[in-house]
């Protein structure tokens, strides 16, 4: 993205003085959004399977002068969900504002090729961890006294995909997931969006959807 754009972007809107987590953070819409919630002031922890991409994505930030920590998780453990929760309370002192349930995967095959263990990795990943770790980050939302969650569904979520059927009927479930808790958790000043990309397919299509994305994600997080 140009500087000036950056630039300008910055002058209009401001995270400073906030918190977020991301989750996969390490590459892809997740590593863009961690970037430009820094770029805006705020103080991001992010998490990724990975070990070593997620440390070379912390060494770019750091020469950036972004206020970005990480640490290694795999969301599809009930443990390490937990594990990372307690991180960003201590990191935190207990309050979070922002909240992006970003990870996400799929599997390329035909629907009566699916197993059981395909089943339940894909739900465990794609909808489960999402609402177990907004579950888990709920006080530290509340704490915050003006928080904003942001699911990350998929154009599959609202429209038949050739492949993919259990991944598309997750993220699905994340967009009824967002109504529900954006009901639920209003009392609590706790605001829930969803977004629902297409498909990332070629280096330049990635650098506009990314940029489309995360642009919805700053206007749901009522920043524009």
């Amino acid at each position: 993205m140009a500087e000036g754009n950056t630039s300008s972007r910055s002058s209009k809107w401001s995270l400073k003085g906030t918190t977020a987590l991301v989750t996969g953070g390490s590459k892809g819409i997740g590593y863009d959004i961690v970037e430009q919630l820094a770029e805006l002031g705020a103080t991001v922890h992010t998490c990724a399977r990975n070990e070593a991409e997620l440390n070379e994505c912390l060494n770019q930030w750091v020469t950036k002068g972004y206020k970005i920590t990480g640490s290694v998780c795999d969301v599809a453990s009930r443990a390490q969900r937990e594990d990372l929760i307690a991180r960003v309370s201590s990191e935190f002192n207990g309050k979070l504002n922002i909240l992006v349930n970003n990870v996400g995967t799929n599997m390329q095959k035909q629907t009566l090729d699916f197993t059981e263990q395909d089943f339940s990795f894909l739900v465990n990943t794609n909808l489960e961890s999402a609402f177990h770790i907004s579950q888990l980050a709920h006080p530290l939302l509340k704490a915050s006294n003006n928080a904003s969650i942001v699911f990350m569904s998929s154009i599959g979520g609202v429209a038949s995909l050739n492949i993919g059927t259990i991944y598309s009927a997750a993220k699905g479930a994340i967009i009824q997931l967002t109504k529900n808790l954006a009901c639920e958790w209003a009392k609590d000043n706790i605001r829930t969006n969803c977004v629902a990309p297409g498909p990332i397919r070629t280096p330049l299509a990635a650098e506009v959807i990314f940029y489309t994305c995360c642009l919805s994600i700053m206007i749901l997080l009522k920043i524009f």
